[in-house]
């Protein structure tokens, strides 16, 4: 089944799969099966008219399944330490790399924030477009507003390094996890710890909202991925695989049906967050070492991920085939990210390399 991103449910308490999702929802696959994915899991749920985003990609010809065919466009140099995370701003105007902003169209650096004390391992836009979000080494998460570009925010409390962060879809929360193996959420107008939960027995490498800011899903060193109650901070439910592989990333689908995890055994998962099982696996790519991003890529047709091979491979999101792989850098992949609204990526590398690439997508099937 294809990927329809314009099917839509109303996000009221009413189911978030279609009719066909819900019977495949009662009759799951054997144990092994790759589940064809909802039409509506990688569709946000359907906003007021007042509030509409811009119309999505149309869908491809069925008969012509959209291949990407992603160009450079732009090479960004300034870093000189590797690049471990970039995040497109939710407008797509501005690249976040670290502490340093971009123009995302003409490449030009905005400015670039100092503050922290260590080095940075994660960065995370507030959806209001208000701040910035930096995770550090120095044990510190610092709120940056975009209007100033002064530092609003010094958070404290973890009692090792800061490895992940991450704002509620309501901007009001935020999400952050370290070597101190806890998961922090606080509140952003205060600055102050809401809950702290003991989530894993190793270092917490990815925190992520669903899309109404009620779940807070974590993964860590230990292999899994928890998923949270934000209110009451109960955890609800433990993914995990036999081997337990070091989860390095997770992000939830829009409806929040599925989480997509990057794991140091060179594979990334699809898992049902319903029936706690993961439905497809992607491979390909090299990825044992190091914390790699993967990612949604625009039109939701495709799965996205750097690699330690020094390329960025895109998979077909149903058939799990490697339909496109980049070549440009020279040192690892660490972080991709998907523009919001154009069929545009950008990848970031390691200190060999200390580049961030831009790719637009060329081809006409996915226009």
């Amino acid at each position: 089944m294809d990927v329809d991103p314009e099917e839509h449910k109303p996000d009221d308490g009413s189911p978030a799969l279609d009719e066909q999702d819900e019977l495949r929802a009662e009759s799951l696959p054997a144990e092994g099966a790759q589940e064809p994915i909802a039409t509506t899991a990688l569709s946000p749920p359907a906003q007021d008219s007042a509030t509409q985003t811009p119309a999505p990609v149309p869908q491809p010809n069925p008969e012509s399944p959209y291949r990407p065919n992603y160009r450079p466009t732009l090479m960004l140099s300034g870093h000189s330490r590797s690049i471990s995370s970039i995040k497109f701003s939710p407008d797509g105007k501005m690249l976040a790399s670290c502490v340093k902003l971009w123009d995302a169209e003409t490449g030009d650096i905005v400015h670039t924030f100092e503050g922290h004390a260590e080095g940075i391992s994660d960065v995370a836009w507030s959806n209001n477009g208000e701040f910035l979000a930096s995770a550090s080494d120095d044990k510190t998460v610092r709120l940056w507003s975009l209007e100033t570009y002064a530092v609003v925010k010094v958070l404290q409390g973890h009692t090792n390094f800061v490895f992940c962060v991450n704002f509620s879809p309501s901007s009001a929360m935020l999400a952050s996890g370290g070597f101190d193996e806890t998961v922090r959420v606080w509140d952003v107008a205060r600055g102050k710890t809401l809950k702290t939960l003991p989530a894993h027995s190793d270092p917490v490498t990815a925190v992520a909202f669903n899309h109404d800011g009620t779940l807070i899903g974590s993964c860590a060193m230990d292999g899994l991925i928890r998923i949270w109650d934000t209110e009451s901070g109960q955890c609800l439910k433990t993914l995990a695989d036999d081997d337990n592989p070091i989860c390095s990333h997770i992000k939830f689908t829009p409806n929040s049906r599925f989480i997509l995890a990057s794991t140091q055994d060179s594979t990334i998962r699809l898992w049902n967050t319903q029936t706690s099982k993961c439905v497809k696996t992607y491979t390909g790519h090299t990825n044992r070492t190091y914390c790699i991003f993967a990612d949604f890529a625009p039109g939701r047709k495709h799965i996205v991920s750097g690699s330690e091979d020094m390329k960025v491979y895109f998979w077909d999101l149903q058939t799990r085939e490697i339909v496109q792989v980049l070549d440009g850098h020279r040192d690892v992949v660490i972080a991709v990210a998907s523009h919001p609204t154009r069929r545009l990526i950008a990848s970031a590398a390691m200190e060999k390399d200390l580049t961030i690439r831009l790719w637009a997508d060329e081809s006409t099937d996915g226009a």
